[in-house]
């Protein structure tokens, strides 16, 4: 980090997006929880296994309207932002060749559980995504077998319904017809 934005961060107040921006770009994940600052070490080999074959095996079957990415902020607000492992979004969005979403572009916001981030995965990230309003929300469990669990919003209480627990093959209709054999996902070596 260079000296001068050693001596202007952290900010005195809260973080904004406004001073995401300003960070330099080298490769670190930062996110934003209520203007505090979020950094997630890099991820494993397994997560990013995950995350391109589930952003392989989506892309596919992907019909137009629809796009699909993994990795690309999720802009909630001034102090909330969010990268989502993967994600779909309406293909007009994706049209314009983003490096930031805004929440109603997201049709479906994926996590990889990982260890360290176990609590924000299951429990913080759904709360705020559904906030946020974004439709969908799944959740791929990695300790032991591989599980995605799929929810729905109940957009009047702006939280997620769930809707499947899959170990075998991810067999939904939402966004549109997904039928994912689990062992698509899964990496060589475990």
């Amino acid at each position: 980090m260079t000296a001068a934005l050693q001596s202007a961060y952290p900010p005195e107040s809260e973080w904004t997006t406004d001073d995401l921006d300003a960070l330099p770009e080298d490769g670190r994940r930062r996110e934003l929880l209520d203007g505090v600052l979020l950094m997630s070490p890099s991820p494993t080999r397994t997560h990013q296994t995950i995350a391109g074959h589930l952003m392989a095996a989506l892309d596919e079957d992907c019909p137009d309207g629809y796009d699909v990415t993994q990795a690309v902020e999720v802009r909630i607000n001034r102090t909330r932002s969010f990268i989502p492992d993967v994600l779909i979004t309406t293909a007009a969005a994706a049209a314009r060749e983003p490096s930031k979403y805004e929440p109603h572009e997201v049709v479906v916001a994926i996590e990889i559980v990982s260890p360290n981030t176990r609590s924000i995965d299951r429990v913080l990230k759904p709360a705020l995504y559904a906030q946020a309003g974004i439709p969908y929300y799944w959740r791929i469990e990695t300790e032991g077998a591989l599980e995605v669990v799929t929810y729905r919003i109940d957009a009047v209480n702006e939280v997620y319904t769930e809707t499947g627990r899959w170990t075998k093959f991810v067999d939904t209709g939402e966004p549109f017809p997904i039928n994912l054999p689990i062992s698509r996902i899964t990496p060589r070596v475990r």
